[in-house]
């Protein structure tokens, strides 16, 4: 007899799993990924730079890189370095940390209100108008000298004229931009109108004695904008404390990580700062000078765009060739302070800059000095990572000149490429169809937005577009399809639970609960699962991959609405626990995998469970309702089987309600119980209780249209019909004569009536008759 176990064959796989592909900005379409080392990813994503508050474009940017994230860890399974940068020192940050200095500076040593500061404040005030307007008027508005107030009214009257204002934004594409900051735009940043306001105030204010220094301060304050730019221009030499542009970036850093834990955006792994690194960079710099692919000019160091173009295995601007002639950009990558002169081509761009009076500085071959923008990112992400990146991410206005120069430098430094391998850059976000800007009202910061949404709902928005296309959010898509969204799940996740934990639902009664029905589901799970899967696979497909959860949890309502008392709680639990889990595999809620709804989001540092106190609340609500139920049941009233049902409806409608405790009475006399959020219980109960509101006062208006109709007509009826033909009743002169029932019997040139008419007259006699004893009858009941 054999021992020996029979030959096993392999199965033959029947479905192919699909690959990840992510659309490469290096290639612009969709290629497998492909990390060089295993499951161990590396990745640097491009930070802020920390001047002021975050805004929708930062959301935008950094949730849906959480998301892909959280995609390629927690559903992936890769093992991803996170790296991000914070660029604490830049052209930028030196302007505003500088200008608010000086400007605090100048508000300290206001004490009094003077002709000379009147003055100071009007000259800041013409010097912005002429920089920043003059640009886009024609010949004849521009204003050479200080500008008065008939010169200001002059040009807001030919803003009203679309046609006018066309022809300026030719000349600036900034003129109404900066024209709307002046005119209508007050809480923001850039004030004109608000300065020349105070500006007339403090003039009669000055005139009138009053020179305290509260209306110093109030000129000075409602000038703040247009007096730095002026004080910048003057005095911007004397400030070199690094301390000064330290303490801003550090502000609006911790800011910044602030709204990011508020957005429930991870932490990265690993975060660095430029001004941590300079020493690394100076070092870099000088590497890419001895390549060859750098020169110094006047302590300042350049890139050599040329030189590194037509080295063989070099390429510049891999990512936008079409864009590195483009001087618009260019310039806006360098930065406001930073000169042009002495670059050997256009596109070279500045890897360390000499230091001018007014900037921070550090010590370097070349002179003292600071970082160019570009540079940081290459250094740092290479310390840190090393000589190639797997990933590198970051907002789709990035890609040239900033992505495109790093990529450049950092081959320039290690002298082979490529340095990244994939680059995921975020489409571009509008704000009701057009780009957020200050101008058009449209500018949302973080704390704003988070004002009125959730951050789970924002994330469901971003969710439900591709995340490297061009965005638009708008207050339809937060309304409609988001709010439907979380509705729809939030109604599944909380009839799911309450019949999981059903007592009744849980006994054993000798039955399966598992027909075709029950098959029917799985195989869509199943299916659902394998969509899922192949949409993440296709470049993070998140909105085919939120249709299917959608899909799933419909064919899911449509199996417990239909099976009753026949149902398989099981099954319907097993599909809730993946659709939850898959919900916050994007971060949608956090909690454990078994767990029913999107999860909670604990925290740092959650504490352990205290059950007096989660039980307390619940246990007092149950104690007072039974105190309640007794005190009637003892006293056996005749209202007593009311009262007990009143009391049953305030339990459900009142006292549960805080708790989050829903109650929904079905036909078997038997309450399904939901823990829902108590805000929306909340919002429920106050929509119920303004439409029974709404239907009660509709029902008294037509009770009280009803009394006024009747009073009307009981009006008509005060006049006794004796005197209804005489006047003042009617026309003096119209009738000669009466009978003793007050019915005319001439006219009033003393012809007799015909017949039709005095046949008339009578009818509405008649009319009259019964309608005065009606009035007289409610007059007699009104005061009896």
């Amino acid at each position: 007899m054999s021992t020996a176990q029979p030959t096993w064959a392999p199965p033959t796989r029947q479905t192919e799993e699909p690959v990840l592909k992510v659309y490469n900005s290096l290639t612009r379409s969709k290629v497998e990924f492909i990390p060089r080392s295993g499951r161990h990813v590396k990745w640097y994503n491009c930070g802020p730079t920390v001047y002021d508050a975050s805004h929708m474009g930062h959301a935008r940017n950094y949730v849906t890189q959480d998301i892909l994230r959280r995609i390629m860890t927690d559903y992936f399974g890769y093992d991803v370095h996170f790296v991000m940068n914070i660029t604490d020192i830049e052209d930028k940050i030196i302007l505003r940390a500088r200008q608010n200095y000086l400007f605090n500076d100048y508000l300290s040593r206001a004490t009094t209100l003077s002709s000379t500061l009147i003055g100071e404040v009007r000259d800041a005030w013409s010097a912005y108008l002429q920089s920043r307007v003059n640009k886009g008027l024609p010949e004849g508005f521009r204003a050479d000298g200080p500008s008065d107030p008939a010169w200001f009214a002059r040009v807001l009257e030919h803003a009203k004229d679309n046609q006018w204002r066309s022809e300026c934004l030719k000349r600036d594409e900034k003129f109404t931009m900066h024209l709307n900051a002046a005119v209508r735009l007050p809480s923001q940043r850039i004030c004109l109108e608000r300065s020349f306001s105070a500006l007339s105030e403090a003039s009669k204010q000055l005139a009138d004695g009053q020179t305290g220094q509260q209306y110093a301060h109030a000129l000075v304050q409602a000038s703040a904008d247009v007096l730095a730019e002026w004080l910048d221009k003057q005095f911007k030499t004397t400030v070199s404390d690094h301390s000064i542009f330290r303490a801003l970036s550090s502000y609006w850093e911790t800011r910044f990580f602030e709204d990011m834990a508020r957005l429930r955006v991870r932490e990265p792994d690993t975060v660095t700062r430029v001004t941590e690194y300079v020493p690394e960079i100076v070092s870099y710099v000088q590497r890419i000078i001895e390549n060859g692919y750098a020169y110094e000019v006047d302590g300042s160091v350049y890139f050599d765009t040329r030189t590194f173009d037509d080295a063989d295995g070099h390429f510049y601007a891999k990512l936008e060739p079409w864009s590195k002639g483009n001087q618009k950009l260019i310039e806006e990558g360098e930065g406001a302070l930073t000169d042009s002169l002495g670059r050997r081509s256009p596109s070279d761009f500045a890897l360390w800059k000499a230091s001018k009076p007014g900037e921070p500085e550090w010590p370097s071959p070349w002179g003292a000095g600071r970082p160019g923008w570009h540079i940081e990112c290459s250094v740092m992400a290479t310390a840190i990572l090393g000589d190639n990146i797997d990933i590198h991410s970051g907002g789709i206005d990035l890609a040239f000149p900033h992505h495109d120069n790093e990529m450049a430098q950092s081959e320039a430094f290690h002298d082979h490429g490529p340095w990244v391998n994939y680059f995921l850059h975020t489409g571009h976000l509008h704000i009701e169809g057009l780009k957020m800007s200050k101008s058009l009202k449209n500018f949302i910061t973080i704390d704003e937005i988070l004002q009125k949404y959730s951050a789970r709902q924002l994330r469901l928005a971003f969710l439900t577009q591709q995340w490297n296309a061009k965005m638009d959010f708008s207050e339809s898509l937060m309304t409609g399809e988001v709010k439907n969204i979380e509705t729809a799940f939030n109604n599944f996740f909380s009839v799911v639970k309450a019949l999981i934990t059903d007592p009744d639902r849980l006994k054993n009664d000798g039955h399966h609960r598992y027909g075709d029905a029950e098959q029917e589901l799985i195989k869509h799970l199943h299916e659902s699962q394998a969509n899922f899967r192949a949409a993440l696979c296709d470049s993070f497909n998140t909105p085919a991959a939120m249709d299917m959860l959608r899909s799933l949890v419909s064919r899911t309502n449509v199996y417990i609405n239909s099976r009753g008392s026949e149902m398989n709680v099981k099954v319907i639990e097993y599909v809730a626990k993946w659709v939850g889990k898959m919900l916050r595999i994007f971060g949608l809620g956090e909690g454990e995998s078994s767990e029913i709804g999107w999860g909670q989001d604990l925290g740092k540092g959650a504490a352990a469970v205290n059950r007096e106190e989660i039980l307390m609340p619940y246990l007092r609500t149950l104690s007072s309702f039974r105190d309640g139920v007794r005190k009637l049941a003892i006293a056996k009233g005749d209202n007593a089987l009311k009262d007990i049902l009143a009391l049953c409806d305030k339990l459900r409608d009142i006292d549960l309600v805080p708790l989050g405790v829903a109650l929904d009475d079905q036909d078997d006399g038997k309450a399904l119980v939901k823990i829902v959020p108590p805000e929306e219980l909340v919002q429920a109960r106050e929509e119920k209780r303004k439409q029974a509101e709404a239907k009660a006062a509709k029902k008294a208006a037509q009770v009280e249209a009803e009394r006024q109709k009747r009073l009307q007509k009981l009006e008509k009826g005060r006049v006794p019909p004796q005197e209804m033909f005489k006047p003042p009743n009617v026309k003096e002169g119209e009738y000669g004569s009466w009978d003793e029932q007050g019915l005319p019997l001439t006219d009033g040139q003393g012809k007799e009536l015909s017949k039709n008419k005095a046949k008339k007259n009578l009818q509405l006699w008649e009319q009259q008759k019964d309608l005065h004893e009606k009035y007289l009858a409610w007059k007699r009941e009104r005061s009896g």
